[in-house]
């Protein structure tokens, strides 16, 4: 039985898009499959070493994003929200996610056809002298005009391009992650240089309280001296200690105007843009009593460094996948559509059509071995990724157990300074008293002063470190942002 040949024609036309629909449903994505790496981060120990019986013990409490609110200091709270919104290095990567969001764009953009339109006019004529003058083809001048559509799809048989789509999507997660670790850091920045600053502002208390004590101290060495009953020695010691502790303050009044700049850094401010709201003294912040911790699986999952060095990992893997995949063939469907004529009149003729259809095949036979060397810098590139996330989870987990450690020390160290400058201030009243009443030598009293300044001086650079050692924690165990609200 014979076919005709519009029938004919419609079976060539099933069979085409048939095949078609095959090499579609067949295509197979080349390169590894990303499987997120192992961290091991559930055997962290998430409390002090046995060193440091008695010290107080961390809860497994969810740690908080905002854990600067368990200081309970509303002054440190309106700074680190100030600094979450103005802050430069916050802002910077910021761009880096615009930037990483547009190249996830250009990448998914290769998944569609292209369509465009061109127009074109031109005036020509043959030569005279021409061959195809010879032939007898007319040489007078004549108008052309052509109209048109041109279409493109590549087929991604290979996966090529949904491999590029991949890495382009881990690279925004990196992006992401990337401010969510600069979040993390700055957090902590801003509540060091607060607590520096406090800490900082005791000591110059304490200078002051000490050059008080100094002045008393020489007013009596003077009223004794001429009275008789004491030397020029303790006169000039008397002096002496006073200026020791007078020039005490310069040194503390610059270093106090540093971490005023410094935070005013912190929240894009120009120097001294602070000094009025923070220049008068307040007592450091008070120390949680609970401090929450969390459990040792979600260490991974809270610090954004981790799935920042993850998303770099699953990205350097999906490039080896597009490495893999410009070995194979690269088809694509094109098309053209559009009219042409010599007369412009002409061109809204149905006569004036053309089209053109079909596939087309490049293959890669000769590349001067760059297509194998970009493999293989994929894949080396892979393997630093792989060793880059190790590495950051490794300083992680070190991190964490010397922050635990640090908090621990602190606590018995503090308890113990605050013993010895109790003892200080006990030897320096008796030591006055028995000055004053002429029962011991002045050489009592400066011992006792400088133990006391120094006593003094340690407690609130313990007092002070206290507090560091638990911004240092929560550094550690990657406070200062919300897994749950951080989106790219």
């Amino acid at each position: 039985m014979m076919t005709s040949q519009p029938a004919l024609s419609r079976l060539r036309l099933r069979a085409g898009a048939a095949l078609c629909v095959a090499l579609l449903s067949s295509g197979c994505t080349v390169g590894p499959e990303f499987v997120r790496p192992e961290n091991g981060l559930h055997e962290i120990v998430l409390s002090p070493r046995a060193d440091y019986a008695g010290a107080a013990q961390p809860s497994g409490s969810e740690v908080p994003p905002q854990w600067w609110n368990l200081f309970n200091d509303p002054l440190l709270t309106e700074l680190q929200g100030r600094a979450q919104s103005a802050n430069l290095d916050l802002e910077v990567a910021a761009t880096r996610i615009e930037q990483a969001r547009a190249q996830l764009g250009v990448a998914s953009a290769e998944q569609l056809p292209s369509v465009g339109a061109g127009a074109s006019y031109a005036r020509e004529a043959l030569s005279e002298h021409g061959k195809f003058a010879a032939l007898g083809a007319p040489t007078t001048p004549s108008d052309f005009w052509q109209l048109g559509f041109d279409a493109s799809w590549e087929i991604d048989l290979w996966g090529r391009i949904r491999r590029a789509r991949e890495g382009a999507a881990a690279t925004l997660d990196s992006a992401a992650y990337e401010r969510e670790a600069t979040r993390v850091s700055l957090a902590a920045e801003v509540a060091r240089s607060y607590l520096q600053l406090r800490g900082t502002q005791a000591q110059l208390d304490i200078a002051q309280q000490n050059r008080v004590v100094a002045e008393r101290t020489l007013g009596l060495a003077d009223s004794r001296e001429r009275n008789g009953v004491a030397t020029r020695f303790e006169t000039s010691s008397a002096r002496a200690q006073l200026a020791t502790i007078k020039a005490l303050v310069p040194e503390l009044i610059q270093r106090r105007n540093a971490q005023l700049n410094a935070l005013a850094s912190l929240l894009g401010e120009p120097p001294r843009a602070i000094d009025a709201q923070l220049r008068n003294a307040l007592p450091l912040p008070t120390l949680p009593i609970d401090v929450p911790v969390g459990v040792p699986s979600e260490l991974a999952r809270r610090r954004p460094d981790i799935l920042r060095a993850e998303a770099q990992l699953h990205a350097a893997t999906a490039a080896i996948g597009v490495a893999k995949a410009e070995f194979y063939p690269r088809i694509s469907l094109r098309g053209r559509v559009g009219v042409e004529a010599f007369e412009f009149g002409d061109l809204g003729s149905w006569d004036s059509r053309f089209f053109s259809v079909g596939p087309t095949v490049f293959l890669p036979i000769f590349q001067g071995g760059r297509l194998t060397q970009r493999l293989a810098l994929n894949e080396a590139q892979q393997k630093a990724a792989a060793l880059a996330y190790r590495q950051t989870v490794l300083r992680a987990w070190h991190e964490v157990d010397n922050a635990l450690d640090a908090w621990a020390a602190q606590q018995h160290q503090h308890a113990e300074l605050r013993v010895s400058y109790e003892q200080s201030s006990e030897a320096l009243r008796v030591a006055e008293r028995g000055y004053q009443e002429g029962a011991a030598d002045y050489l009592s009293v400066l011992t006792a002063q400088r133990n006391l300044l120094a006593s003094q001086t340690s407690l609130n650079a313990s007092a002070t470190g206290a507090t560091l050692t638990l911004v240092n924690l929560y550094k550690s165990l990657g406070g200062g942002w919300d897994p749950a609200e951080a989106r790219p």
